[in-house]
């Protein structure tokens, strides 16, 4: 007989098992939370309201700021739970303090994708996971870092004392913990060739029901499953994003080729239920931290299996930059200026931002660029000089180019380039 907890039904076990899980649900949990990034930080001030969580780095800047009450990155959400002081989170540069009688141990450290091996280097979570079994850690180990199908399955066969899961992250991008207390669902994997295999989805059931817990909603949809099928469900959400997106632009692309509305043509492709009016804002390309590596990390996967969409997907976004890019030099322009390097609207992370892709396809182009961005140290921008001057950029420019339009641009918005529909002169 079977027991659900928000729509997801429990798997036969023990009483005793079962009595285990009831005694640690109830009680406040000791939490080591490894990586102080949007992942990692959203889900340890999510936790903290309820737990004692130890945020571990290995950057002291971090460190410092999160113990000052202060966010490392814009995230509104983030930056109001940590001045709060209501949080019962520390952070530490010691991961052997953090996880010592700790319940779970979390990670949550980057994860990016190596062009040349064609899979995601995964070395630092790998580190994490061997200090975690050489300390003789008893608690769960989750992780939360983006990694290839497959990778948990060998971790644990790798590592098999310690308990571990895996559970992807959903999050946007100046809004991690906004998203972590309202959930769009929660997948936890379990390795499926580990010993102890069905302790292993008790536990994972039991992490689900934390999240859930700490979450704002009284009704999250949960799914246990494999780790192989969990990572899966990761790469090919963020594919099926980029998808979206790249469908988009090449709409954009065919409007702007035939002297056509893009937004008109959106409004009524968007207007099928089937498609919604959701995700649909030209750009210059997808970018950021996870949508470019997974739909890569994805396409790598599909070694030997038929396919032709994925590399598709991943083939548009290059496509696109070459095309804004040609757009922009076709107009001449003296000198451009480049309107904020960051991704997402609300954030300062400009990793793997679509405009620097522009950036490069100009610079090759020999046309000289200009950036204004305060959150951007200037020696971190590759052949453009840098200016915290708004007023001066505004002048200076013969063409200011931006991914998502703000209305700081308004007075010059004559010479303004960018593909973003909901600007007030569209």
């Amino acid at each position: 007989m079977e027991t659900s907890y928000r729509g997801v039904g429990w798997p036969t076990c023990s009483w005793l098992a079962l009595i285990r899980v009831w005694a640690v649900e109830r009680a406040k949990l000791r939490i080591a939370l490894i990586g102080i990034g949007y992942v990692g930080l959203s889900v340890a001030c999510l936790l903290a309201r309820e737990h004692e969580v130890a945020a571990v780095d290995v950057v002291p800047e971090k460190v410092d700021l999160v113990n000052a009450g202060k966010a490392p990155f814009r995230d509104a959400g983030i930056e109001e739970a940590l001045a709060s002081g209501q949080l019962n989170l520390r952070a530490t540069l010691d991961m052997q303090q953090a996880c010592e009688g700790a319940d779970y141990a979390i990670i949550a450290v980057p994860t990016d994708f190596d062009e040349a091996s064609r899979r995601f280097n995964t070395g630092i979570v790998e580190g994490v996971l061997a200090q975690l079994d050489d300390m003789g850690f008893a608690g769960t180990v989750v992780v939360r870092s983006t990694v290839p199908a497959g990778f948990t399955d060998e971790q644990a066969q790798k590592h098999p004392t310690l308990s571990l899961l895996f559970s992807p992250e959903f999050l946007r991008e100046g809004h991690s913990l906004e998203d972590n207390l309202h959930p769009s669902r929660i997948v936890v994997g379990f390795p499926s060739a580990a010993a102890g295999e069905g302790l292993l989805q008790v536990k994972a059931r039991q992490f689900t029901q934390l999240l859930a817990d700490a979450s704002e909603e009284s009704d999250v949809a949960v799914f246990v499953m494999g780790a192989r099928e969990a990572e899966a469900v990761k790469l090919f959400s963020n594919t099926y994003l980029a998808l979206r997106v790249a469908f988009f632009n090449e709409l954009d692309t065919y409007a702007l080729s035939h002297g056509l509305d893009s937004a008109q043509i959106i409004a009524g492709v968007g207007a099928d239920p089937r498609i919604g009016t959701h995700y649909n804002i030209p750009s210059f390309g997808y970018g950021g931290y996870c949508l470019p590596k997974d739909s890569k990390q994805l396409l790598a996967s599909y070694e030997g299996i038929p396919q032709s969409l994925i590399e598709a997907i991943v083939s548009s976004n290059a496509m696109r930059k070459d095309f804004i890019a040609g757009q922009i030099a076709a107009l001449e322009p003296e000198l451009v200026g480049i309107y904020r390097l960051a991704m997402k609207e609300g954030s300062d992370n400009y990793r793997k931002s679509s405009i620097l892709g522009i950036m490069e396809r100009l610079r090759e182009r020999g046309i000289p660029m200009v950036v204004y961005d305060p959150a951007c140290p200037e020696e971190e921008v590759v052949g453009a000089a840098v200016t915290d001057d708004l007023e001066e950029f505004k002048e200076r420019c013969s063409l200011i180019i931006c991914n998502r339009y703000e209305s700081t641009l308004e007075d010059v918005r004559g010479k303004v380039y960018t593909r973003d529909v909901r600007m007030p002169m569209w």
